[in-house]
């Protein structure tokens, strides 16, 4: 499975290991994230109104200020247009709100396009699942919130957790599926038509996960 890691502006830990089919993106600041743990980029985008220093890639694209994505988005898109559907971004969410909240619209966004996309901090993983679903093996342990993104999502499963659900409706000015815990049982969430953000801890996803 090729992948594409973006590193976005705030300081975080990159535990990752690139492969020579993956591709590795510093989104602005991202740039300095990135040479800080020593890792090189295969390209760096955005406007550079976060870091202005000097940039030791060949493939550098600028866009200016005033424009109609966030430097994020603009990672992710070129992301795309490399050929890339899965997608795993560091350093994008905890810091400013607003940041944090349009990145989360950004999951479900991309998710409708059958594009699987990750957000990481050090401890915690944000993603998203449209019309599908996902599986977590015994040893999954700690907290898992499931959320709606839009107006419903019909058809909602929780298996295998503290609480259940059984083909739910979840809306999104209703938060039913927060703090949710796994039990030491191989559990699953799915949703039949709609768009669920899931968060859970970084471990869960990269060590007990399976996506349907």
């Amino acid at each position: 499975m090729n992948i594409c890691y973006i590193v976005c502006a705030l300081d975080c830990i990159l535990d990752f290991n690139p492969d020579s089919t993956d591709f590795i993106i510093g989104a602005d600041r991202g740039y300095l994230v990135l040479k800080s743990n020593k890792i090189q980029p295969n390209a760096v985008i955005g406007d550079f109104d976060s870091y202005e220093g000097e940039i030791a890639c060949e493939n550098i694209i600028r866009f200016p200020v005033k424009k109609d994505y966030t430097d994020c988005e603009l990672a992710i898109k070129y992301a795309i247009e490399q050929g890339y559907r899965n997608i795993r971004i560091y350093g994008a969410i905890g810091g400013a709100l607003d940041h944090t909240i349009a990145n989360i619209a950004l999951l479900a966004k991309y998710s409708k396009e059958s594009i699987d996309i990750a957000f990481f901090d050090n401890e915690n993983v944000v993603f998203a699942i449209t019309n599908s679903g996902v599986s977590f093996d015994s040893n999954a342990s700690g907290r898992i919130s499931v959320f709606s993104f839009d107006d419903e999502a019909l058809g909602v499963f929780e298996k295998g957790l503290l609480y259940e659900l059984d083909g739910a409706i979840l809306e999104n000015k209703a938060p039913l599926g927060v703090s949710n815990e796994f039990v030491g049982k191989k559990s699953t969430v799915s949703v039949e038509k709609g768009t669920l953000i899931l968060h859970t801890s970084k471990k869960n996803y990269e060590n007990h996960l399976t996506i349907e």
